[in-house]
């Protein structure tokens, strides 16, 4: 049975990115969650979104505080035809992702820090597992398929197991940088993202069974069971190499082309020899019309055939039965339980072009963040977690636009263009195919890109709602896309509401819904053929907080 990658599953499964590309969460604030468009921010979201923008605010400290609740569905379905279900269902669940800002404004600078979740931030959960990880031991009752015919009894017709893979991970980002205003129409932003980095795997593949009964303890019995075939074959063989052996004095006596009657009736053996003789050759499957005209050398040439025939089944059932308990000392309980830590850095630059009031042109550049993170291993029964390995995760280059309008008193809009550089990170080997022994790599065709518009309505002095909608478009290709890990195009809606409580208190709540598109691809395997593998998801994402003035 091949060696599962469960190092590779637990890491692919971490790729938890909820708004953002393939691995960065774009989700940094309740006002984000209500518009979906923030690129064009002047509050104090701007520290994420348009951190050259932040000199616009008044002079003084601001201070806020976010917090997202968020739902994640991951769905399988499969049509390997050997599987139990085709079906497999994930669960991700954030009940607090939180968000930090502060700033502090005087004159043309100003000074801010953030910190929230950059990547990850949750739970990914497979109570059922994955298909690959299965797949092996689907296939295990066709493996064993020649069994029954050794002994009916010993045919393979079901497989069970319990498998439960269980992922965490965040990827805090504490940001820090100053903004600087060169005049009243254009400022400048630097910075740096410090990432300390956690992921905790912790999986187990439990109980298997075949024939509903324990696979190690089948597999065991089943071997004692073919040994057992095996020594009575080798005996069969001694058997007809000792028969064959009492031919040779009668062939060298010059009887070498008498027929067994021929030898009984001139003496040379006793009736009782005969019918033992032809006995055995009616054992073999010699039919007695044949027997009846046969010759000593043609006798003995036969019982050797049959020692040869039986001696190499005895080889064959003897292998078997040690391959039988090799394989069942692999169905044992395996459990995995580690973490990997590392510390990644993202220099950040940003520009903001105000050229009056009405009007807002914002970009901000995230350079590529190189990070490496080293296990800490606990438990490693499959010895893929070396303690003190370690392995790269590196965060794509972002490069992100912004337009603000703000000319009319009742709304506010924005448009907001992101674009992840996923082509500049290599995403290695797809790992469905390399359980297969091939090599495949994950391509990615083109970069990863969002639009949003969000727009705000200022209904009242101190009260407005909002509305966004977001089309994200990756640019993975089928070569990219498995269990372990897919990404699908989507839609995102959002709404929610902002309240100036007072003029230094501000609450912000939203909540948004994504509409994945499924995303079917087709793999071979060998002895199988072709067979469709589609992936869905669906996240709905909430949000409320608070930000705080002291002017």
């Amino acid at each position: 049975m091949k060696k599962l990658t469960l190092i590779v599953a637990f890491s692919m499964l971490l790729q938890l990115a909820f708004a953002g590309g393939l691995l960065t969460n774009y989700n940094q604030s309740a006002q984000y969650i209500r518009m979906l468009s923030r690129n064009a921010a002047l509050e104090i979201d701007a520290v994420f979104y348009n951190p050259a923008g932040l000199v616009k605010m008044e002079d003084g400290w601001h201070f806020a505080f976010y917090s997202q609740t968020i739902l994640q569905t991951r769905d399988i379905d499969t049509q390997f035809p050997t599987l139990n279900s085709g079906h497999y269902t994930g669960e991700t669940t954030i009940p607090v992702y939180p968000d930090i800002y502060a700033v502090y404004k005087k004159n043309n600078w100003a000074y801010s820090i953030g910190i929230g979740p950059i990547g990850g931030g949750g739970t990914a959960e497979f109570a059922g597992g994955i298909p690959t990880l299965e797949i092996p031991f689907s296939l295990i009752p066709g493996q064993l398929s020649g069994l029954g015919q050794i002994d009916p009894a010993l045919a393979v017709t079901s497989y069970d197991l319990d498998m439960a893979l269980e992922a965490s991970s965040t990827f805090w980002g504490i940001q820090l940088g100053a903004s600087y205003a060169v005049n009243d129409q254009f400022s400048f932003y630097g910075g740096l993202r410090l990432m300390p980095s956690t992921n905790k795997y912790d999986g187990a593949i439990r109980n298997i069974q075949l024939n509903g009964v324990d696979a190690a303890t089948w597999l065991n019995g089943a071997s004692g069971q073919v040994n057992g075939f095996a020594g009575q074959a080798s005996a069969g063989a001694d058997l007809m190499y000792g028969t064959a052996s009492t031919m040779q004095p009668v062939i060298d006596a010059g009887y070498g082309t008498a027929t067994l009657a021929d030898l009984e009736n001139g003496g040379v053996i006793d009736a009782t020899t005969r019918a033992q003789i032809e006995g055995g050759l009616q054992l073999i499957g010699v039919p007695q019309a044949q027997i009846n005209v046969m010759n000593a050398l043609q006798v003995q040439g036969t019982y050797s055939a049959a020692g040869d025939e039986l001696t190499s089944t005895a080889t064959l059932l003897s292998g078997t039965a040690q391959t039988l308990a090799g394989t069942a000392t692999q169905v044992g309980d395996k459990e995995v339980k580690t973490k990997q830590k590392g510390m990644g850095f993202t220099p950040i630059i940003g520009f903001n072009y105000s050229p009056n009031n009405d009007w807002t042109f914002a970009l901000k550049y995230e350079f590529e963040t190189k990070l490496t993170l080293e296990n800490e291993t606990e438990v490693d029964d499959m010895g893929l977690f070396p303690d003190g390995a370690e392995s790269s995760n590196d965060i794509p280059a972002i490069l992100t636009t912004g337009i603000g309008y703000r000319g009319l008193d009742w709304l506010e809009a924005q448009l907001s263009f992101n674009m992840y550089f996923d082509k500049g990170v290599d995403y290695g080997n797809n790992i469905r195919y390399s359980t297969l022994g091939e090599q495949v790599h994950r391509d990615i065709e083109s970069n990863y890109t969002e639009l949003a518009l969000g727009l705000q309505f200022n209904v009242a002095e101190n009260f407005a709602f909002s509305v966004g909608g977001m089309r994200s478009k990756n640019g993975v290709t089928p070569q990219y896309q498995s269990d372990f890990s897919y990404s699908n195009s989507s839609y995102t809606l959002a709404g929610g509401i902002m309240w100036n409580i007072t003029d230094k208190l501000t609450f912000d709540a939203g909540v948004a819904n994504t509409m994945y598109e499924d995303d079917t691809v087709t793999f071979t395997h060998a002895g199988i053929g072709s067979y469709d593998e589609t992936y869905a998801k669906t996240t709905i994402s909430m949000s409320a907080g608070i930000s705080y003035s002291i002017f």
